[in-house]
């Protein structure tokens, strides 16, 4: 499994990268915010590189091709992976979601339902965009990729990820399951964003079920 690649960009254009790393080219389809990300890498259009650049990676391995996908951050390619998880949302459609949004505005249009805003991409229907809500909402949350859905619908306050993500962390070690102790942990850190995560992981040992 590759996880990412690290070298000179030697080609961007909207859709497609390539890096060169160890003397060979890998050639990876990325979306229009990777492209963002990356052109401040390049010197000039059509340019190399000033310095290596580094994109994770998604491998599709079909039976007639083997396509890599670049990204820029690991946020990007959780979405990504979410997305291609919907019955209707391909590599395609799930790059030209990633393409029209960024991930913190897709995760909003999740939770908060907003249908419409989804359908708004290109290739993306009604039903499909009720699935992709329906589907993704909690896991969006559970991923730690956004943080906590209340009731309302909207997102939370933005939490503390270095003792959220230590304190999840440490939480699974003790053999607790990841997607409920992410919603108890975060539910602790809005209400006490200041608590250090020994106190955060008390508190979630008595709240966890």
């Amino acid at each position: 499994m590759i996880e990412y690649i690290k070298g000179e960009l030697t080609e961007l254009t909207p859709a497609y990268a390539t890096i060169e790393a160890a003397g060979v080219g890998y050639g990876l389809n990325i979306s229009l915010n990777t492209y963002t990300a990356c052109q401040k890498h390049l010197s000039h259009p059509g340019g190399t590189a000033k310095e290596p650049v580094k994109l994770y990676v998604y491998e599709a391995i079909r039976e007639d091709a083997y396509v890599l996908y670049g990204f820029y951050n690991k946020k990007e390619r959780e979405m990504f992976e979410l997305l291609i998880t919907v019955s209707g949302v391909g590599a395609n459609t799930a790059r030209m979601m990633l393409s029209g949004m960024s991930v913190a505005e897709l995760c909003n249009a999740i939770s908060t339902g907003n249908a419409k805003l989804i359908q708004s991409i290109k290739g993306i229907g009604k039903m499909t965009a009720q699935r992709i809500i329906v589907d993704l909402r909690d896991k969006i949350v559970a991923l730690g990729i956004t943080t906590e859905i209340p009731a309302g619908g909207a997102i939370a306050a933005p939490v503390n990820t270095a003792v959220r993500d230590e304190a999840v962390a440490a939480l699974t070690m003790l053999g607790f399951a990841p997607a409920p102790t992410q919603k108890v942990v975060v539910a602790i850190l809005q209400e006490q964003p200041s608590l250090p995560v020994e106190q955060v992981v008390k508190l979630a040992l008595k709240q966890i079920k």
